[in-house]
């Protein structure tokens, strides 16, 4: 046999062996097919891993984008490292969520997470609780100006030369005090942080960073100036996905992003700041003088002090509370920064009693330099789950516990793929889910929850951590020069101006700007 029949024995051959694939394809799916249900179950799990791998192979061939988990550096061995002493100053609701991220647990706490589980093999709070990585810091310092939530700190710390300080000023004049924890009313943020600064404290400070624009000049003025390492409270960036979302964005893979939606939508009292008020709240176990602080005066009021997010004398309202975690996670996707304006609108619209901000507030943030809207809109009376939406001329990503991208079916980028059925515009390009370790091609149900969940939890390795650990974690690596900050008092800087110019302009009824030459808001 010459070579010109060898060659075309060998094409006879290859395409009878095609044949044969696509015919012993088709005959294995009509087979499949004659048993009703299992048969067309079949055929869709089999088309669909079909699809799914040619996506898949597509998506990581062209983006060159990672399956892996986005894990920044973390050092775990803080054994091998000083022991860090740590005062916190106020020991409410989240001053005791903070203690117990670094290691600390009231025995109430974890009685009542014992039962929980006990209940309900899926609560795993308190397995995790006791897997967290030991941070090597001890408390040695409380300050709250209410007896009750002092002695509770105390008790939290399980140091009996922990020392309960009844004004914060002493708290940071003492020799036994490395670092702080700021966890009091948002009025109470900047002063405390700079005189902390002041006092040569590390320093550890609840959102919003800030109450009033002022404020935000001097606190950055004073940390930049100070040899302190200062860490906003924003825990979410510490989520993977966040880091994962960074990674697309990066990769070009949305195309231009002209508009950006966050959202925050909650529906019940707690969620609204109707907090409870302790039954042993009273002028003798509450220092009011102390707590107002520079708040204007007012007679002494459990409410107010208890819930004092639902005045403007003490809170940052829906902006500084709600949106700051939103804007955020959109400024560590893709550095936006302060946006050139800001036009706000709301009001009062549910909750009819007496509180000064608003429970529906909407927001336009205009970045003209990048040809973008960044929008915000949130109720308190409505609990619809909405996640964030980065919408791009070739793809929309949507991004809450997990993300997914979507093709956009009028995209100029995947336009040959589109037609060649490479890509379907109705199913998810990509999805991400941490925890699973995977990217994957297809949503299903159950990963559709996973990515809907909050952001209390991110995952490391396939292991659910508490990101406020992890965030507690990345200060005191830097504290002890181990690595850098994540939210640092630039990042700050941006979160409170944008929050404060947004509260501006819903007061004032008017277009916000933030002059970028001057560094002013006008």
């Amino acid at each position: 046999m010459n070579q010109e029949e060898k060659s075309s024995a060998n094409k006879d051959a290859d395409s009878s062996e095609k044949n044969n694939n696509v015919l012993g394809r088709r005959n294995f799916l009509k087979a499949l097919a004659a048993i009703p249900f299992l048969g067309a179950f079949l055929i869709a799990l089999f088309e669909k891993k079909r699809y799914d791998d040619t996506l898949r192979e597509t998506i990581l061939d062209e983006f060159k984008l990672s399956a892996d988990e986005p894990l920044p550096p973390v050092i775990t061995n803080h054994k091998a490292l000083n022991k860090l002493r740590i005062g916190i100053i106020g020991f409410g609701f989240r001053g005791e969520q903070l203690a117990r991220a670094a290691g600390f647990a009231h025995p109430d706490w974890i009685e009542e997470k014992r039962i929980a589980a006990e209940q309900n093999k899926r609560d795993t709070n308190l397995k995790e609780f006791y897997e967290q990585d030991d941070l090597n810091i001890e408390i040695t310092g409380i300050c709250d100006v209410f007896d009750i939530r002092a002695e509770r700190g105390l008790t939290v710390s399980n140091n009996k030369n922990c020392k309960r300080y009844y004004h914060y000023h002493d708290l940071l004049e003492s020799k036994d005090i490395d670092a702080v924890i700021i966890a009091t009313p948002d009025h109470w943020h900047a002063q405390q942080s700079i005189d902390a600064a002041q006092a040569g404290k590390h320093l550890f400070v609840e959102k919003c960073m800030t109450r009033t624009i002022p404020e935000t000049y001097e606190m950055r003025e004073v940390i930049s100036k100070s040899n302190v390492v200062f860490q906003l409270g924003h825990t979410g960036r510490q989520s993977v996905t966040y880091l994962k979302a960074k990674e697309v964005i990066e990769k070009n893979i949305l195309g231009k992003i002209t508009l950006i939606e966050m959202t925050t939508n909650r529906n019940n009292p707690f969620a609204a700041w109707i907090w409870p008020i302790h039954e042993k709240a009273n002028e003798k176990t509450i220092d009011w003088m102390q707590f107002l602080g520079p708040a204007p005066y007012h007679p002494f009021s459990p409410e107010r002090f208890f819930q004092w997010r639902r005045w403007w004398d003490y809170g940052t309202g829906m902006s500084g509370d709600l949106l700051t975690h939103e804007f955020d996670a959109v400024n560590m996707i893709m550095n936006l920064g302060i946006p050139k304006s800001a036009t706000s609108s709301g009001g009062i619209y549910y909750f009819k009693d007496g509180r000064t901000v608003p429970d529906v507030f909407c927001v336009t943030f205009e970045y003209p330099d990048r040809d973008l809207t960044l929008l915000y809109n949130g109720t308190l009376a409505n609990g619809k789950p909405r996640r964030k939406l980065f919408m791009g001329h070739d793809a929309y990503m949507e991004v809450g516990g997990g993300l997914t991208v979507s093709v956009d079916a009028q995209s100029t980028r995947y336009k040959e793929k589109l037609e060649a059925g490479i890509i379907d515009a109705d199913l998810p390009l990509l999805a991400y889910n941490p925890g699973q370790r995977t990217l994957d091609a297809v949503t299903s149900a159950t990963e559709k929850y996973f990515a809907d969940r909050g952001l209390s939890y991110t995952y490391r390795a396939g292991k659910r951590v508490n990101t406020t650990t992890l965030h507690i974690a990345e200060w005191l690596n830097a504290i002890r020069n181990e690595g850098k900050i994540s939210c640092d008092i630039e990042q700050g800087f941006q979160e409170a101006i944008t929050a404060h110019m947004a509260t501006q302009s819903y007061l004032e009824g008017r277009k916000v700007i933030w002059d970028e030459v001057k560094q002013r808001v006008i």
